[in-house]
């Protein structure tokens, strides 16, 4: 089983020219344009069902996630920038667009999405047990 690090105490940086620097941007598979992640404190495990994730998600022009998500650990997610549309259809069509300071929390178990954005985002997002 693989064990996943312990977040660490880190004070307060400058958090996209820190991650820049270091290359920490992952690019995720999505249909349409990438996502990018940068993962700011995890010792989220999947396997034993504990811990927690902090991270960014910088969602392309065009990116588009066009099935819905169903997991089995609470989710919060703030847009940062950007506009994020929610419950769009498979190709990305129609849904309801949320821009800067809206927030979602999601329990466990709730179907959520299609997911798109067709000018780009920002979302930080918090993922724990």
């Amino acid at each position: 089983m693989p064990t996943v690090p312990p977040a660490r105490h880190r004070e307060f940086f400058d958090v996209l020219r820190d991650a820049d620097a270091r290359g920490a941007w992952r690019t995720l598979p999505t249909a349409g344009a990438p996502l990018g992640e940068l993962i700011l404190a995890d010792d989220f495990d999947a396997v034993a069902r504990r811990g927690s994730r902090t991270r960014l998600v910088r969602w392309a022009p065009g990116a588009l996630l066009p099935d819905p998500v169903l997991h089995d650990f609470h989710e919060e997610v703030f847009v940062v920038d950007g506009a994020f549309v929610v419950g769009c259809d498979a190709r990305g069509e129609g849904g309801e667009t949320f821009g800067p300071c809206t927030y979602a929390c999601r329990p466990p178990g709730i179907l959520h999405g299609p997911f798109a954005s067709r000018t780009g985002c920002t979302l930080l997002e918090f993922m724990y047990w």
